[in-house]
């Protein structure tokens, strides 16, 4: 029939005159209609159903099938393609991942003898859609019926089965694709996929209130439900997975390390008794020194306390002592220990108990005085050995003497009011196994300078190696005199100016044949190597020193 025309069963044209004004069905007149006769129009993109209610079982299903399908499709991700049977140029159905604006909805109720019937019109515009449409038989139309919104998506219809087709059987993805799930078909069988989707989150069993998924169900049971059964590992007590977690913590039967880590594990229940009794880091005090130690270091302690009691080790009648006071006791009290003589040092072998040491101090006076005096014999040639040690540590055995001439004014003066006063050098050696030699100073001049300059010679000594070395003594010696503070290009090192003087001894002077062992034996030198007046007008003396290098040229020592 039209949307306004005739009726199929008694030709009653809707909009007549005489049929009543429609009006607008609340909820229980809407329950109150018989079974649906759907018919299809669509006239500008529209369509109309009429349905003719004979029972409410039928208007809930409807509405429940409409409302199921609408939760499917909140959440739901479309391919490309609409469906794979038909072409998108095909198929005048858009869909899009928007909510389609709210329809409205225009009933009329008909009065007719066994039933009534029911109008609908719904429009994909925000705006209504009209219940009438043009009549040949009617002058004049009558006062459209008045809007109906649509509060649930529930009441959205499809416009007709093919597009009800075309939708169900587009290609999604699951809902949780974002988290793994590869699973895509026909929106028809999404619902039947969530009900296997091991990503779709389930109500907990236990009823806990959580909601997890499927594939996590399994560790959520065993390990996170705070309802499920579980038994503490340690004392067999049953408890909730809330009150386990708060268990563990305070758990009697529990092992765990000492807190004083000592490396024990103890029953938590049993820790204060065994830090109070067992822990081998409780704190101890010390009977005798009264300070505290670790259990396990007293026994150590004990054995070096200093306020320890221990017995006299010669197992005399007093005591126990001290540890401390133990070493004063055998050193001036015990009579049992035995001690040896007091010139022990001298030779004497006495050893015996202290009450007869006096007594064998008396009985042999004269022996001690003896041994003391062959120890202070024997002390004294280990002192000569020592020093002739230190002196041959002290020689120079490079060729050049470098001699360092102190309290200058003080010896002038002396050499002044003595005749023939000699300043002598430490002696010094050409080479490791060379000649020895000794430089002498006369401060006061002798011979030809004497009074008026300061005189230089050398000698040679008796040395270690002279039947090795060929004779007589023939090298270069050379004197300098350095100036102090001012620089010049014959000082020490190529640094200081001053005097110099050398000579290269003739083979046929006494002087450098084969020293004698005699102290007085002649020298070889400069009387007047540098006057009084140059002395004093120059920087020869600083700091009352005086400097005097002796040197032997190198070139020519020849040791064999």
């Amino acid at each position: 029939m039209d949307a306004r025309g005739r009726s199929d069963t008694d030709g009653t044209v809707e909009g007549d005159k005489q049929t009543k004004e429609p009006t607008r069905l609340n909820g229980s007149q809407q329950q109150q209609q018989q079974h649906p006769a759907i018919k299809r129009h669509a006239p500008g993109g529209a369509f109309v159903f009429v349905a003719n209610f004979s029972s409410q079982t039928t208007v809930t299903v409807l509405v429940a099938m409409v409302r199921s399908l609408s939760q499917w499709t909140k959440t739901l991700s479309f391919p490309a393609r609409i469906s794979p049977n038909r072409n998108s140029k095909d198929c005048n159905v858009n869909v899009l991942p928007i909510t389609p604006p709210p329809p409205s909805v225009v009933a009329s109720a008909t009065p007719s003898r066994n039933n009534k019937s029911i109008s609908c019109t719904t429009s994909s515009s925000s705006t209504m859609s009209s219940s009438s449409s043009p009549s040949s038989s009617s002058s004049s139309s009558p006062t459209p019926p008045p809007n109906v919104p649509i509060t649930e998506i529930s009441q959205i219809i499809y416009p007709d089965p093919e597009s009800e087709k075309a939708i169900m059987g587009s290609l999604v993805f699951c809902i949780h694709h974002k988290q793994g799930c590869k699973w895509s078909d026909e929106l028809r069988k999404l619902k039947a996929h969530l009900n296997t989707c091991k990503h779709d989150a389930i109500q907990c069993p236990n009823k806990c209130g959580s909601q997890i998924p499927r594939v996590m169900m399994t560790d959520h049971l065993a390990f996170t439900c705070i309802l499920r059964r579980a038994i503490c590992e340690f004392c067999n007590v049953e408890f909730t997975g809330l009150g386990l977690e708060e268990h563990a913590g305070t758990c009697t039967a529990e092992p765990i390390y000492c807190e004083s880590k000592c490396g024990t594990r103890v029953l938590r229940g049993r820790m204060s008794i065994h830090r109070a009794k067992d822990c081998a880091k409780r704190l101890r005090r010390c009977p005798h020194c009264s300070r505290e130690f670790s259990a396990d270091t007293m026994a150590a302690h004990g054995a070096t306390c200093p306020r320890s009691p221990v017995p006299c080790p010669q197992r005399c009648d007093v005591g126990p002592f001290a540890r401390a006071d133990l070493e004063a006791h055998l050193r001036d009290e015990c009579k049992a220990l035995t001690v040896p003589c007091t010139f022990k040092e001298a030779g004497c072998r006495f050893k015996g108990p202290r009450h007869l040491l006096e007594a064998h101090l008396e009985a042999n006076t004269s022996a001690h005085l003896s041994l003391m005096v062959a120890l202070s014999g024997r002390q004294g040639q280990q002192i000569n050995m020592l020093k002739s040690a230190m002196a041959k540590l002290s020689i120079n055995y490079t060729g050049t003497l470098l001699w360092k001439i102190s309290d200058w004014s003080v010896k002038m003066q002396e050499a002044r009011t003595k005749d023939g006063l000699e300043l002598v050098s430490p002696p010094f050696y050409t080479s490791q196994y060379g000649y020895k030699l000794q430089a002498s100073m006369f401060l006061n001049g002798n011979g030809p300078g004497e009074g008026t300059h300061v005189s230089v010679y050398i000698k040679v000594l008796p040395g270690e190696y002279d039947a090795l070395l060929k004779w007589p003594f023939s090298h270069s010696v050379t004197f300098t005199l350095f100036e102090q503070g001012t620089l010049g290009s014959g000082g020490c090192g190529g640094g200081q100016g001053g005097v110099a003087e050398s000579f290269v001894p003739d083979p046929t002077w006494e002087n450098f044949q084969r020293p004698s062992t005699e102290p007085d034996a002649l020298g070889f030198g400069f009387p007047r190597f540098v006057s009084h007046e140059l002395l004093a007008r120059r920087p020869f003396v600083r700091d009352d020193t005086v400097f005097l290098r002796v040197k032997v040229d190198p070139s020519k020592i020849v040791a064999v």
